[in-house]
């Protein structure tokens, strides 16, 4: 059933990016922007970690996961460190995704060609 969930709430939040591909004039990268602000306003308000609790990964890992991620990150390091936490509380949480983000990159750019267009 977790599948399910997964699969039915990730895939609302894809269809929410492509009908806004679809129907509005907004450029791919305002879009991806958008979804980490919704999804940083979300952790902050604490609306996010009940859907991500009911959906598991169809929650976390989409954009809005990322900005729920960052806004959790923030709060926490808030909490430990004072307004120092503000600056490295996001870094610290999302630091493990960029990475694995930043070495796929790398290694596609080592198994493909590039084209000129």
């Amino acid at each position: 059933m977790i599948y399910l969930k997964a699969f039915l709430v990730g895939g609302a939040i894809c269809a929410v990016g492509q009908v806004l591909l679809d129907r509005t004039k907004w450029t791919p990268a305002r879009i991806l922007v958008g979804f980490v602000c919704i999804g940083v306003v979300l952790g902050a308000l604490g609306l996010y970690e009940p859907l991500v609790e009911f959906a598991g990964c169809g929650a976390s890992v989409p954009l809005t996961g990322f900005g729920n991620l960052l806004a959790k990150g923030t709060a926490e390091a808030v909490a430990e460190k004072g307004l120092i936490g503000a600056l490295t509380g996001p870094l610290g949480a999302g630091a493990g995704g960029i990475l694995a983000a930043v070495l796929s990159a790398l290694a596609v750019s080592f198994l493909t060609k590039p084209r000129a267009k």
